[in-house]
């Protein structure tokens, strides 16, 4: 099937540290830096201006009727100059700051949904025009420079009224992609790694042309096994009229994807990849493989879906939250996924603002950019999808040196962003049912769908080799509870929904200082809980993808970042099977499965095994599975049924 790639070699020895292995460079808000200075006042600075929301409240209760039967506004959904007219800034407030911007020097560009306003100055103007002092700093972890107000910032007095989050300021944060790799082990005594299938997933079937069947190897062909996509295509639903849209932080080579769909037989349609570069686009860098794999799963997963990819540059600020406006407020894509994010704590006031206390959890990033934005996109019904993350329960320590040694962080349970906005649907991860063996040890088997977490391979090493030779802390499928949005409404009634652990706390051991309390995590906090749908992301079950940048064929492949796009895919063929736009999933998955359970015909099987390193698998909603994972067949009937 892939004789004509070439199958790119990861050896890695026995003994290495491999957890958190991850092709997206992340920089810690809470990494210590040094203070190199005030930045160069002449240097060129560009911020995003969100502004706040008209009748937020109402908004929210129209986005819930557009996703209920039976409502005044099911399935009405809005085009962007009605979400402007609507909710989004008056044309009166947009002047006053256009007006207030052009005193100061600046030129401006509004977003069409009047959801936000982009401009860029110099620092000296920046620094004048919110009352702050842009100050570069050096990294102490990997000598990464980057700039943030040495002061909170402050909205001019003129305009704070209609001003939200200044987006842009602070480049500190590069977030993260959700993709890990399997770790290749060397030949023990002789041996190599034995993985076997053990089942064909979640409903046996194995009609799939395109699959490979081999774990580690598996397609999106092998997707369609697992999750009843089958029978859709059989009559002939395979996303014709839909268009899919990819929210990335690198540049990729589209050829990439034609590649790997030809050299696994899936015919799909030609000439549907559409770039777009916000913000002057991102690089061809270390997360292209990311790009590559999100474009591959969700366009593999429907192969008639027109794709459109907003890529912008990663460490800007204001890259992120401007590539998401932008596939917004165009309103041309149906559904949207990402794979990216950052431990939602890293927003907190405790982590970015000097001087800050260390129970402020105030929101000074971007978690209220985002939540506007996927606002907009709910009741324009564009259904959203962000990877849960790859680092278990514990989401900063893939980013962080995590021990009790110095320089280490403690571990506390936290969730990623943007996934843990209860307006976009989180993808978590699973294992799909497989044995394995290594070296001289038994064989030993996964043998149902379970919750993604390596330590069932801790515990295989520690037994038949050794304790301590590996550590695989904290690789599975992200999920707990937010410390920052609360329960939403479609959680209200679901059984299995927890509050934030008590005794949560981000601690540094500093190498002067000693131990220094960064953040205190609120204890039980009424907190929406991540994720919402997983399907298979663990690399021993993952998959194959091609990447030019990565070396061309990789295998053994996972995290949650196959799985957005792939639900990214699923909603492209919901949404030709309808013949409409499917809007918010989470309201409408949590109502199917509150009300009719886990049974044969309904769209959700139920994980009750393994673990994310703390949240375990239930017979109900749990924070290492969500709900479940699909069958995508009888979710669109349910769907068909106007349920």
């Amino acid at each position: 099937m892939f004789a004509k790639l070439h199958r790119k070699s990861l050896p890695l020895s026995l003994g290495l540290l491999l957890a958190g292995l991850s092709t997206g460079a992340i920089a810690a808000n809470a990494t210590p830096a040094v203070d190199a200075g005030a930045v160069a006042a002449s240097q060129p600075v560009q911020v995003t201006l969100f502004l706040k929301l008209r009748n937020e409240a109402a908004l929210e209760d129209y986005i819930k009727q557009t996703v209920t039967p039976g409502s005044a506004h099911y399935h009405q959904f809005l085009t962007t100059s009605q979400f402007a007219q609507q909710y989004g800034a008056s044309n009166d407030a947009i002047s006053r700051v256009q007006s207030y911007l052009q005193q100061q020097g600046l030129n401006s560009q509004v977003l069409p949904s009047h959801l936000a306003i982009r401009t860029s100055g110099t620092t000296a103007q920046l620094n004048a025009l919110f009352s702050t002092s842009l100050h570069s700093y050096v990294s102490r972890e990997d000598g990464r420079r980057f700039h943030k107000p040495a002061s909170q910032p402050q909205v001019p007095s003129t305009i704070a009224d209609v001003v939200d989050v200044v987006s842009g300021l602070n480049n500190e944060r590069e977030y993260r992609s959700h993709r890990t790799s399997a770790p290749a082990f060397t030949a023990f005594n002789g041996q190599h790694p034995n993985i076997q299938p053990l089942a064909a997933g979640s409903t046996g079937s194995n009609s799939n042309p395109t699959a490979s069947g081999i774990p580690g190897q598996y397609t999106v062909g092998d997707v369609a096994n697992f999750y009843d996509i089958n029978p859709l295509y059989d009559r002939g639903v395979l996303g014709k009229g839909s268009t899919i849209a990819i929210v990335t932080l690198s540049n990729f080579y589209p050829s990439d994807a034609t590649t790997y769909w030809s050299d696994i037989g899936l015919q799909t349609k030609s000439n549907r990849i559409t770039q777009v570069h916000v913000d002057g686009g991102g690089a061809i860098d270390g997360g292209s493989g990311e790009t590559s794999i999100d474009v591959e799963q969700s366009g593999g997963v429907a192969p008639y879906a027109n794709i459109i990819v907003y890529d912008a540059p990663n460490g800007t600020g204001n890259g992120y939250v401007d590539a998401f406006a932008q596939a917004v407020s165009d309103n041309v894509a149906d559904s949207i996924s990402t794979s990216w994010g950052s431990p939602e704590i890293y927003n907190f006031a405790a982590l970015n603002i000097n001087g800050a206390s260390d129970t402020d959890t105030t929101d000074v990033g971007d978690l209220r950019a985002f939540h506007s934005i996927f606002l907009e996109a709910a009741v324009q019904g564009q259904s959203l999808f962000a990877a849960a993350g790859d680092s278990g329960a514990y989401d900063t320590a893939r980013g962080l040196p995590t021990g009790s040694a110095v320089g280490d962080f403690s571990a506390p349970l936290t969730v990623d962003s943007p996934a843990s906005d209860p307006f976009i649907t989180a993808a978590g991860g699973t294992t799909t049912p497989f044995k394995y063996a290594f070296g001289t040890g038994p064989t030993e088997s996964i043998t149902q769908e379970s919750v993604w977490g390596w330590d069932y391979l801790q515990n295989y090493f520690n037994t038949y080799i050794g304790p301590n030779v590996v550590n695989l802390f904290s690789n599975g499928g992200g999920g707990g509870v937010s410390v920052y949005w609360h329960t939403p409404f479609y959680q209200q009634f679901t059984n299995g929904i927890r509050t934030s652990e008590p005794n949560q706390s981000l601690v540094y051991n500093d190498p002067v200082a000693g131990l220094t309390t960064d953040l205190i995590l609120p204890s039980h906090f009424h907190g929406r809980n991540v994720p919402d749908i997983s399907l298979n992301a663990d690399p021993f079950t993952g998959y194959v993808f091609v990447s030019t940048y990565d070396g061309g064929l990789n295998s053994g492949e996972g995290g949650t970042s196959f799985v957005a796009p792939q639900l990214n895919g699923i909603t492209a063929l919901l949404r030709q099977s309808t013949g409409h736009r499917i809007g918010l999933w989470n309201p409408q998955v949590y109502a199917i499965q509150n009300i009719f359970g886990y049974g044969w015909f309904t769209p959700f099987h139920s994980i009750r095994a393994g673990d994310n390193w703390f949240y375990y698998g239930k017979p109900h909603y749990n924070q290492g599975a969500g709900i479940g994972s699909l069958d995508v067949a009888n979710l669109d009937m349910f769907l068909q049924s106007g349920f």
